[in-house]
């Protein structure tokens, strides 16, 4: 199957209650994990880079990775830029043939957000690929990007106007979610996000879900999440099978042996996330 767009299946998901699971791919063993565990869940599923991991290998590496594995794949798969940082590099992935694009101005002030935003959006739109776009500051750290300080809640009417000046096909919204791993148990202002659902007509987001608690993450997706965004927990499964092998197996050389330990790990995680998600059987 060709890599698809998120419009449809973001869609499906909001009409029928559920999420889709996004994950960040740091090299071929998770790529290879994430369509296993997909396949054997038969859910549709969201692969995506942040720009520090393209910065790593590039673009086409990663896109690669992802179409051979969507080529051999019998659910739809998306390959995502997460965080886009620059309208350069949302056009760089554009050209590339990334099929669903973030270009995320929420550190800019609400007009210039706007502004890159439908830019970007004037720019895929004629080759039919997703855009989402971030308001409000989501926490943490993702990669080399701060969450910063301030007010860092999404408006709801600052939203609705967001997207109906832009045009975004999804949106990332500030609820109390962070980058990383939380410290405590994250506070999520559910009721901003059950205001931002009534106003707001496009699939909703919800980044840094690592950590949070699967019956947080199952609530916001009952008011209205659609996508649910899992890193830095891809990389510390990977990291744990990968450890954990070498522990046992001090001697091997071989890198299939333990890279394969790291992919069985992530498949776990996402077979899990998946069902969290409620996108089993909805390939």
């Amino acid at each position: 199957m060709e890599l698809i767009t998120t419009k449809q299946i973001l869609k499906q998901a909001q009409e029928g209650n559920y999420a889709i699971g996004a994950f960040n791919v740091e090299n071929m063993e998770m790529v290879m994990a994430v369509i296993s565990a997909a396949e054997e869940m038969n859910a549709p599923v969201i692969m995506q880079t942040t720009p520090s991991t393209v910065k790593y290998a590039g673009l086409d590496y990663f896109l690669a990775n992802a179409k051979v594995a969507a080529s051999n794949a019998k659910v739809p798969v998306v390959m995502h830029l997460d965080h886009g940082s620059s309208f350069e590099l949302a056009a760089q992935a554009l050209r590339a043939g990334y099929t669903s694009i973030m270009i995320d101005g929420s550190h800019n002030d609400f007009e210039s957000n706007i502004e890159i935003s439908k830019a970007v959006v004037d720019m895929c739109k004629p080759s039919g690929v997703a855009v989402e776009a971030e308001l409000g500051k989501v926490g943490g750290k993702e990669d080399d990007l701060d969450g910063g300080d301030g007010d860092l809640y999404t408006d709801p009417l600052e939203a609705k106007e967001f997207v109906e000046r832009t045009g975004v096909d999804s949106l990332a919204i500030a609820i109390g979610t962070a980058h990383g791993m939380y410290k405590g148990e994250p506070k999520l202002d559910l009721e901003r996000l059950s205001e931002i659902r009534k106003v707001v007509s496009v699939p909703l987001v919800l980044h840094g879900g690592s950590g949070i608690p699967d019956w947080k993450v199952q609530e916001a997706i009952k008011r209205g999440i659609c996508k649910v965004n899992y890193a830095t927990e891809l990389r510390i499964a990977y990291t744990h099978g990968v450890n954990t092998y070498l522990k046992e197996n001090p001697d091997t050389i071989d890198p299939k042996k333990y890279n394969k330990a790291g992919i069985d790990e992530v498949k776990k995680f996402v077979m899990e996330k998946i069902q969290i998600c409620g996108c089993q059987n909805k390939a």
